[in-house]
């Protein structure tokens, strides 16, 4: 019997993928196998919202569950947008975006950070189950980050990225009194998940948080 794994469905990106990256394999604690959904393009998934990713995108699900994926996840936070009609198409579970953690954490009035703010709307929010208001606040547009992630560049400076990903956190909390914990939205983050948490002082959640969690509950092997 093949052990199971975590199949991760992956955007097509060039872009470098450091440890706490959802596309770096070494950032998870199961085995897992990551496969590229092509033309699936930053910019398709996050600012066009193209539905004729679906199709693609199940079709590589379906090709990683068929090899003995146990569970499925993505690299792009807003494919939460879809969660229901991805879901459907799996007889695993499939867990699109940080973003489902967000019903959980409702007792603590989270907030979000993203990408791409004006992307995030409530369309997104509502996939992922979670309410339409929540706080959400992107990173600096025009950033060095924002464009390697959503231009897919090849180079990525960590230190700048913490700094902007540190920023974004800061106006979050500034702009909305009576936050409790912060949601990263894009898989990217995590490598700045401790440093965020530092400068803020408040819980830091993310996508590797919510699918380790949730593959202890399916009591795979890892």
């Amino acid at each position: 019997m093949r052990d199971p794994f975590l199949g991760v469905l992956m955007l097509d990106t060039r872009f470098p993928r450091p440890p706490g990256d959802v596309g770096n394999a070494a950032s998870f604690r199961m085995p897992v196998r990551h496969a590229v959904v092509r033309g699936a393009s930053p910019a398709r998934v996050v600012r066009e919202a193209d539905q004729a990713l679906l199709a693609p995108f199940i079709d590589a699900g379906r090709a990683l569950v068929r090899d003995g994926a146990a569970a499925l996840t993505t690299s792009c936070g807003f494919l939460a947008r879809w969660q229901d009609e991805l879901q459907a198409a799996f007889d695993v579970p499939l867990w699109s975006s940080s973003l489902l953690l967000l019903p959980e954490l409702a007792h603590r009035r989270p907030g979000v950070i993203t990408v791409d703010a004006a992307a995030l709307d409530a369309a997104v929010l509502r996939g992922a189950g979670a309410d339409p208001a929540t706080p959400v606040e992107g990173l600096a547009c025009g950033s060095a980050l924002v464009r390697t992630l959503l231009e897919d560049r090849a180079e990525l400076d960590l230190v700048d990225a913490e700094r902007t990903v540190v920023e974004a956190a800061r106006r979050l909390c500034e702009r909305h009194a009576g936050i409790g914990a912060i949601v990263l939205e894009c898989t990217n983050l995590p490598p700045y998940a401790a440093a965020v948490a530092r400068s803020t002082g408040l819980p830091v959640h993310h996508l590797l948080d919510l699918v380790h969690a949730r593959w202890r509950r399916l009591g795979a092997r890892s």
